[in-house]
């Protein structure tokens, strides 16, 4: 008969043994019924490396063992078949003659309608900066052992914005008429200064506890979804934070690039397309660092490259998003970025993600969208990607001096370049984002010119994308300072003097701007022609920039006028889109006049018109 007494103390051992061996396994949990049924498991403890793992189960098999340098990590590939049921299955560790078992869950993969549909041209994309727009629980503002406390003075430190902030404001987002939020990362940070903007990040699948939890997050996306808003994470895939868990226990040289070794980017994007290129040029972009405090990961790296994209599905189907905006696209490996949009358009074909590519050549914009044919003959899966150069095109058209031409000619003339581009309708179009000076700013505080701005961004071709507080004339002015950029939005702290949520203290102008893009943003909300219609545009003719959306039912002209006296548009030009109609209605005051009367832009001002 076996010894009770004896049996417990070697369990009780075996417990404690446990504990010690397997200290983490990520993902933490996993969902059956995806397209790839293969799924890797990275395990860490002391010496799990040397530990044998057995999996017991007849739809789950451990397909292979995959040893590294530091005998402190274990990475596992099973196999889960469509008939494994979802619940806890067992794994245990065997070394020597100890033994530990690890529960892991296993869950059933949401098949409601429209959990994961992606965003497209039908919606409007808040961008918000977590950190920076509303402290819903002060009690999470400062967590001692994490250090960098809150300081609302200054423009590095953390503010105290959090996920429950958001959430209470999202009845202003939705009455605003956006319909999707991208926020700014909000995973965990665990970094000594400058940690509010979140794209250090120190742990791949845990909320920073100052922004929230895990489940918190999650809550916010089904609050949204129900309010008819999708959510677009912030992901990076190119780099972490120094802080990161594994930064003081590598699993191998080559899991950071340049075995740890801080070596920066030469920041050169053309490189990786550039037909006459160094392998060292190359190199020199893909692999290095962007500054000493963010290791650039080596997605060359079969296990790093597995880990990165399951992290990637793993949030999609925790929470249910609408897209995800990958950041320092072209910085990753190529061929990675590659297989990592694949993998995840294969399991989400209605999903959609957007990289970004900063520069304002759209050729090289142009060669990571999917569809494109490629001298190189590098294939790219990723469904989109931010316009920057229309960006730029739009604050010198609305910028700079004209001289024997209308500037309004460069907005035109960047546009006619959507001839590069395998989807031009395909992109998300902003006028600033969280990475350059606001809209307003770069204008010149120039109402008039952010009103153009608005029109434009909101009615051309593409996925329109506003910097919060751009409805309320946010600028930065002299300072370029990021820190400065992302301010605080007025009234999301208890005590602000001015609530931008409630119009409290706004100025006048600021309440009209705020107007403005509420009627514009809602109008378009129910405007097909915008969403999928085709574009027709007008060579610039005395300052005005002219141009048309239109589907088989409807038409929309818009008039941007950059002269200081209003102008006369001359019907008879535009006359393949107006004949056969006789009337226009004004959207933004809905009056209605006669086409036979002649239309006239305001003095640096904008029509907008259905055409009826």
């Amino acid at each position: 008969m076996r010894n009770p007494v004896l049996f417990l103390s070697l369990l009780l051992m075996s417990i404690d043994i446990g504990a010690q061996v397997v200290e983490r396994v990520e993902p933490p949990f996993w969902w059956q019924g995806f397209v790839e049924s293969e799924l890797q498991l990275l395990v860490y403890g002391d010496a799990i490396g040397l530990a044998v793992a057995h999996i017991d189960h007849p739809a789950i098999t451990l397909k292979r063992s995959t040893t590294v340098e530091n005998p402190n990590y274990l990475f596992l590939y099973l196999e889960i078949s469509n008939d494994a049921t979802p619940g806890e299955f067992e794994i245990t560790f065997t070394r020597g003659d100890e033994q530990v078992a690890y529960d892991y869950r296993l869950l059933e993969k949401n098949t409601q309608d429209g959990y994961t549909l992606g965003y497209d041209n039908h919606d409007a994309i808040y961008l918000v900066t977590p950190d920076r727009f509303a402290n819903g629980d002060p009690g999470n503002d400062d967590i001692e052992a994490m250090g960098d406390p809150v300081n609302r003075d200054g423009w590095q430190d953390r503010h105290g914005g959090d996920i429950a902030g958001m959430q209470a404001h999202l009845d202003y987002i939705a009455d605003m008429g956006f319909t999707a939020v991208w926020l700014n990362p909000v995973l965990e940070n665990a970094m000594p200064r400058t940690s509010y903007h979140g794209y250090a990040t120190t742990d791949f699948y845990k909320v920073d506890p100052r922004f929230g939890s895990n489940d918190e997050y999650r809550e916010f996306v089904a609050t949204a979804r129900e309010k008819g808003i999708g959510v677009i994470m912030d992901m990076i895939a190119n780099h972490c934070g120094l802080g990161h868990w594994w930064m003081e226990d590598l699993p191998s040289a080559d899991w950071i690039n340049h075995r740890g070794e801080f070596v920066p980017t030469t920041h050169e994007r053309v490189a990786v397309h550039d037909p006459y290129a160094s392998e060292y040029d190359l190199d020199a972009f893909a692999s290095g660092w962007f500054v000493p405090a963010m290791p650039d990961l080596n997605q060359k790296n079969p296990l790093m490259a597995d880990y990165l994209i399951q992290n990637t599905i793993w949030w999609i189907e925790y929470l249910g998003l609408a897209g995800i905006r990958q950041d320092t696209y072209p910085y990753a490996d190529a061929a990675f970025m590659a297989e990592w949009t694949r993998r995840v358009m294969q399991e989400y074909p209605d999903f959609n993600i957007v990289g970004e590519q900063w520069t304002i050549n759209p050729v090289v914009v142009a060669y990571w969208q999917r569809g494109k044919e490629n001298r190189d003959g590098y294939v790219s899966w990723l469904p989109e990607l931010m316009d920057f150069p229309l960006q730029d095109a739009l604050r010198r058209a609305l910028t700079e001096e004209d001289d024997w031409q209308s500037s309004m000619t460069i907005l035109y003339r960047m546009l006619a370049n959507d001839v590069v581009y395998a989807a031009p309708n395909d992109l998300v179009v902003f006028a600033d984002n969280h990475d350059m000076s606001r809209v307003y700013t770069q204008l010149n505080e120039n109402f008039e010119a952010w009103k153009m701005a608005m029109t434009f961004i909101a009615t051309t071709r593409g996925t329109p994308q506003f910097y919060y507080g751009t409805e309320i004339l946010m600028a930065n002015r002299e300072s370029g300072d990021h820190g400065l950029i992302r301010s605080d939005f007025p009234g999301g702290w208890q005590g602000d003097k001015v609530n931008a949520f409630t119009g409290r203290g706004l100025t006048r102008q600021q309440r009209e701007a705020q107007s403005f893009l509420r009627t514009l943003l809602n109008w378009r909300q129910q405007q097909p022609a915008i969403h999928t219609g085709k574009l027709m545009h007008y060579y610039p003719a005395d300052g005005v920039y002219v141009y048309f959306r239109y589907d088989d039912d409807s038409k929309i002209m818009v008039a941007l006028n950059k002269n200081d006296t209003a102008m006369d548009l001359d019907l008879d030009r535009y006359r393949e889109m107006l004949a056969g109609h006789t009337r226009v209605r004004h959207v933004m005051d809905n009056t209605r006049a006669k086409l036979a009367a002649g239309l006239e832009v305001p003095a640096r001002g904008v029509l907008l018109l259905e055409v009826e």
